[in-house]
C-alpha cells in the first residue's frame, strides 16, 4: 500500500520520526527532572510531588536496588494502582536498568504465580491492599524481594497516618497478610537516600518491559518491549499532538490504570516528557468521586475506555465539570460507540477522538485528527508506521476490502518473552505484526476496525461483527450497555446473543430484538437477550467477551 494515508494528515505532522531524538525512557527522565524541576508532576489526596522530588525518590530507590543486588536486565514485578508510588517505582526501577512487569493488582494467585514465574521477577513492589496475594504466591516464586507499601506512605504526616488508618480500619480494605521477608518500601527509599545511585548505560536496544497480554490467542505472553520500542511510540504520539498545547505545561486526569499499557505510554511516558501534572485517580469506578477531581482541576487531556465515558455521562454532577480547557479526550482500549462519543460531544462541546494500538505495539498504531468530528473510523497511522490489511493466505488486499490488519514499524515489540511458537504466529519474517483484528482502510488511509478475528460470530456462513451490534443497541433509550457473543446453534452453526444492562427496567428482550430488527439485517439481529446488573470487565474497563461466551457454554 502507498501509504495513501499520508495525503489525510493535518497541517505540520511529519510522515517520520527521528528515533534517535529520544534514546531511552532513562534519558526522558532525567530531560523532564532537568526542564520542570519546580512543577508538579503527580498529584493525589492534595499532595504533588514536583518532578524535582520525583528524581531524589527515583534515585534513591534505583540506588537501594542497586545495593541489594538487583542490576540491569533483572525483573522487578510493580503491583499497584494509580498511587504516588507507581512512578516512583517504576521511573526507578528503569533507572536502575530493571525490565518493569507490570500486574495487575487484582490478579488471583494463580495468575500472579504465571506472572511471576513466566517472567522471573526477583523483586515485587505491592500495594498492602493485595499483600495477601503475594503472600500465597511468594514461597513458590524466584522472589528475593518483596516491598509493601501502603496507600498514604508518600503523603506528608499527618494525612499519610489518617489515610492508612481509615483503608485499614474504617474501610477494611487490607485483608490480613505476612510475608517474612518484606520490607516496607518507605524503608527501602530512606536507605537508598544514603546510597550512590549508579546511572545505567541503556540503549533502545535494552528491554524496558514485559507487558502481559493475552495477545492474539492462548495464555497470557510477555511482549517485549524495548526502551527504543516506548521512546518511538512516545515520539510517534507527540508528532501528532505537536502544536495542540502551548504555553506552560498542563494538567492531566489519569483514571485509567498506568500499568495498563494505554495509560502508560500516553499518560505517564509522554507527558512526563512534556512536563505535565498528573492527576492519579485510584478507583476510576468510584465515579462520583472521580467526577469531584475532574471538578477540582483544569485539565487539558483525558483518555478512557468507551465504558468510562458512558459511565461518566450517567454520573450526575458530570454535565457541571469545566471542559473549557479540555483540548483532547482520547478514545482507546475498546470501539467507542458513535452514541457515547456524540453524548460527549454534546455535555462537554469537545471532540471524543479514537485511536488505535495493542500491547505488541508499544501501544499506539493509528488516531484521528484531534479536532475532527467522530468518524467510527480508528484514526490514520501514526509517523513511522504501516498499515496493510491481508487475507488468510498472507496476500495484501486492496483498498475497502475486509481482512487482517498488519502493522508494521519502531514501536513493534521485540517477540514474546519465552514464546518463538507464539512470536512466529504474529511476527512475519518482513517485520508485519499480525494484529488479529479484522477491519479495512478507505480512499483517504482511514482505518477501520469491524472486530477482533477470534470474536466474529459466523451465522449460517454471514460474518457478524459484535461492535456492529452492539452500536445499534447502545442507542436505544432503554440501554447501558450491551456485549454480543456468538452462541451455538444446531441449526444456523452460531447466533447472536446479547448481554444487556439496562437503563430502564420495562424494557423487554423482545423490545430489544425489535428494536434491532429495524436496523440490522435478520441474521445480525440476537436470538438471545440476557439481563445482566453488570457485565465482566478488565482491569481498563474493556468488555470481557470470553468470559460471557464461557459463561453460556458452561
Amino acid at each position: 500500500m502507498n501509504r495513501i494515508w499520508l495525503k489525510s494528515y493535518p497541517p505540520g505532522v511529519p510522515a517520520e520520526i527521528d528515533p534517535k531524538r529520544l534514546s531511552s525512557l532513562g534519558e526522558l527522565l532525567d530531560h523532564a527532572c532537568t526542564a520542570y524541576r519546580e512543577l508538579p508532576a503527580y498529584e493525589q489526596f492534595r499532595t504533588t510531588i514536583r518532578y524535582g522530588e520525583l528524581d531524589e525518590l527515583t534515585r534513591a530507590f534505583a540506588a537501594w536496588l542497586q545495593s541489594v543486588g538487583l542490576g540491569k536486565g533483572d525483573r522487578i514485578a510493580i503491583m499497584l494502582p494509580n498511587c504516588l508510588q507507581y512512578p516512583v517505582v517504576l521511573f526507578g526501577a528503569l533507572r536502575a536498568g530493571l525490565v518493569v512487569v507490570n500486574t495487575n493488582p487484582l490478579y488471583t494467585a494463580r495468575e500472579l504465580a504465571h506472572q511471576l514465574e513466566d517472567s522471573g521477577a526477583l523483586a515485587i513492589v505491592v500495594l498492602e491492599n493485595f499483600a495477601h496475594v503475594v503472600q500465597e504466591v511468594a514461597p513458590h516464586s524466584r522472589l528475593k524481594h518483596v516491598l509493601v507499601t501502603a496507600v498514604g506512605d508518600l503523603l506528608p504526616a499527618p494525612k499519610s497516618w489518617i489515610v492508612n488508618y481509615v483503608v485499614r480500619h474504617r474501610r477494611k480494605q487490607v485483608p490480613p497478610w505476612h510475608i517474612p521477608q518484606a520490607m516496607s518500601l518507605r524503608a527501602a527509599l530512606r536507605a537508598g537516600r544514603d546510597l550512590r545511585w549508579r546511572p545505567e548505560p541503556l540503549s533502545g536496544d535494552d528491554l524496558a518491559f514485559l507487558q502481559y497480554t493475552g495477545g492474539t490467542t492462548g495464555v497470557a505472553k510477555g511482549a517485549m518491549l524495548s526502551h527504543g520500542n516506548l521512546c518511538a511510540n512516545l515520539l510517534q504520539a507527540l508528532a501528532w499532538i505537536d502544536g495542540q498545547f502551548t504555553g506552560e505545561p498542563g494538567t492531566l486526569i489519569t483514571a485509567i490504570p498506568l500499568y495498563h499499557v494505554f495509560a502508560l505510554t500516553a499518560n505517564c511516558l509522554l507527558f512526563a516528557y512534556l512536563g505535565w501534572k498528573n492527576v492519579l485517580i485510584i478507583n476510576a469506578r468510584d465515579f462520583p468521586s472521580l467526577v469531584a477531581e475532574m471538578k477540582r482541576h483544569p485539565f487539558e487531556f483525558f483518555s478512557g475506555v468507551n465504558t468510562l465515558f458512558n459511565a461518566l455521562l450517567h454520573t450526575p454532577g458530570f454535565a457541571e465539570v469545566d471542559f473549557s480547557h479540555l483540548k483532547i479526550t482520547l478514545g482507546g482500549g475498546m470501539a467507542v460507540q458513535a452514541a457515547v462519543a456524540q453524548r460527549w460531544k454534546e455535555v462537554t462541546g469537545k471532540t471524543l477522538s479514537q485511536a488505535w494500538g495493542l500491547t505488541e505495539t508499544s501501544p499506539a498504531v493509528s488516531i484521528n485528527p484531534i479536532n475532527d468530528d467522530f468518524n467510527g473510523s480508528v484514526g490514520l497511522p501514526i509517523p513511522s508506521t504501516e498499515v496493510t490489511v491481508k487475507d488468510d493466505a498472507g496476500k495484501d488486499l486492496p483498498v475497502g476490502e475486509s481482512g487482517e490488519v498488519c502493522v508494521r514499524g519502531p514501536q513493534v515489540m521485540r517477540g514474546y518473552w519465552n514464546r518463538p511458537d507464539e512470536t512466529a504466529k504474529v511476527l512475519l519474517p518482513d517485520g508485519w505484526l499480525r494484529t488479529g483484528d479484522i477491519g479495512y482502510i478507505d480512499q483517504k488511509g482511514f482505518v477501520y476496525l469491524q472486530d477482533r478475528k477470534k470474536d466474529m460470530i459466523l451465522v449460517s456462513g454471514f460474518n457478524v461483527y459484535p461492535n456492529e451490534v452492539e452500536e445499534i443497541v447502545a442507542t436505544h433509550p432503554g440501554v447501558l450497555e450491551a456485549a454480543a457473543i456468538a452462541q451455538p446453534d444446531e441449526h444456523s452453526g452460531e447466533v447472536v446473543a446479547l448481554f444487556v444492562v439496562l437503563k430502564d427496567a420495562s424494557v423487554t428482550a423482545e423490545d430489544i430484538i425489535g428494536y434491532c430488527r429495524k436496523s440490522l439485517a435478520a441474521y445480525k439481529v440476537p436470538r438471545h437477550v440476557y439481563f445482566r446488573k453488570e457485565l465482566p470487565k478488565s482491569n481498563v474497563g474493556k468488555i470481557l467477551r470470553k468470559a460471557l461466551r464461557d459463561e453460556i457454554t458452561r
